[in-house]
């Protein structure tokens, strides 16, 4: 029978696997309200708890980026090669010899309301599950020691459903009207879903409309929300011929793919002429107009005489409001954040930038740096970029 010798829960685990694909990206990047769900859901368990696990898949590591500043995040690989949830949960279990509080990496909105319903219908059983009808919730629970022996046994025996272990666990089910409060993400329509939820008005805990569960009170999504601080921003700088417009060229449909609202900005040193001669809105600049701006269904470009450089940031905040990343080229001296690109092949001996100022390296070179990227590694490096959204937006 159960160990119940301990059933404060003081041990948050995210279980992020390996890399969640089903929605043809690796879901644990994908960026919701300004920050990647990993991101969001670790946020959230280290508001409730002073342990706080990151579960993965066996041999996997993980970049924390701007989530290693909500505190310690322990992480721990599967003991079972499956990667499956199961292997996780039990894998910590084995670890801790504690109860844990489970949070599945895809739940786009935990709810601190609903985690407080099933960590108080814990005491005095293995496990508490919620359920909607007949259905479980097994990826927001609360596991104890008593599990793990059967969770074991069904491992070693190639097993990997949780629900199949309730049948031998003294197990408190836990009734909820809606599944809202557990709204995952398997598919990027579901994705989409989850963003059009986002975009909602907040409602408060006496307001909600039916199934807006989903959603968590404000009270309780200060961990979660980004800050309103405009878009985030870098430059990808490096010496002639580096391949930076090149590499902007590869690393924009990949934090697109991310959920990512993009903008770019290209800097000239010298002058440029996109309004030609003869055209009607050269005729108007000719006339004398200080600004002005050409418009279709398609597309906007708004002109503008300058007595001076606008600085990056500026137009970062001016023109690209709304915005998730604003990603520049060149900028080499003033961008606040910079990826450098350094192609030895290109004939350069040394990088542009010192040690320390630039935030990564893309080379094809072997030279040091805390946060290197090959040069078609673009995924990996919008994934870097992904988890330091709040950083970027600071400058």
């Amino acid at each position: 029978m159960a160990d119940r010798t301990d059933k404060h829960v003081s041990i948050g685990v995210l279980l992020a696997g390996g890399g969640a694909r089903r929605a043809g990206v690796d879901k644990r990047f994908l960026v919701l309200e300004g920050r990647t769900l990993l991101q969001r859901n670790l946020a959230f368990l280290h508001d409730l708890f002073p342990t706080v696990v990151l579960s993965l898949a066996p041999g996997h590591q993980f970049d924390l980026g701007d989530a290693a500043a909500l505190g310690e995040t322990v992480i721990v690989n599967d003991d079972w090669p499956s990667s499956s949830p199961l292997a996780g949960i039990a894998t910590v279990l084995a670890r801790y010899r504690a109860p844990v509080f489970t949070l599945a990496v895809d739940m786009a909105f935990p709810s601190r309301a609903a985690s407080a319903r099933v960590l108080s219908a814990f005491p005095g059983h293995d496990a508490a599950v919620p359920a909607v009808g007949r259905h479980f919730q097994p990826l927001f629970a609360v596991y104890g020691p008593g599990c793990l022996g059967p969770m074991t046994a069904m491992l070693e025996a190639g097993q990997q459903r949780i629900i199949d272990a309730y049948h031998a666990i003294d197990l408190a089910p836990v009734a909820f009207e809606s599944d809202g409060p557990f709204h995952s993400i398997n598919t990027m329509d579901e994705y989409g879903e989850a963003r059009d939820l986002s975009g909602s008005a907040d409602t408060g805990p006496g307001d909600a409309a039916p199934g807006a569960e989903a959603r968590p009170a404000p009270e309780t999504a200060s961990a979660l929300a980004a800050p309103d601080a405009g878009p985030a921003l870098v430059a990808v700088v490096g010496k002639s011929d580096s391949g930076k417009t090149t590499l902007i060229e590869k690393l924009v449909p990949e934090l697109v793919r991310l959920g990512l609202k993009v903008g770019t900005v290209k800097h000239d040193a010298h002058s440029f002429e996109i309004d030609h001669p003869g055209k009607d809105t050269w005729r108007h600049g000719q006339a004398g107009a200080q600004a002005y701006v050409i418009a279709s269904p398609e597309r906007l470009a708004y002109i503008t005489r300058l007595d001076g450089e606008v600085p990056l940031a500026t137009i970062a905040r001016r023109y690209f409001a709304g915005f998730d990343l604003v990603v520049a080229e060149g900028y080499k001296r003033t961008a606040p954040h910079r990826v450098e690109i350094f192609r030895a092949a290109a004939g350069h001996e040394a990088p542009l930038c010192g040690p320390g100022e630039a935030l990564a390296l893309v080379t094809d070179s072997p030279l040091p740096h805390d946060h290197r990227f090959g040069l078609d590694e673009a995924r990996d490096t919008a994934r870097f970029l992904a988890m330091r959204l709040d950083t970027l937006r600071h400058y």
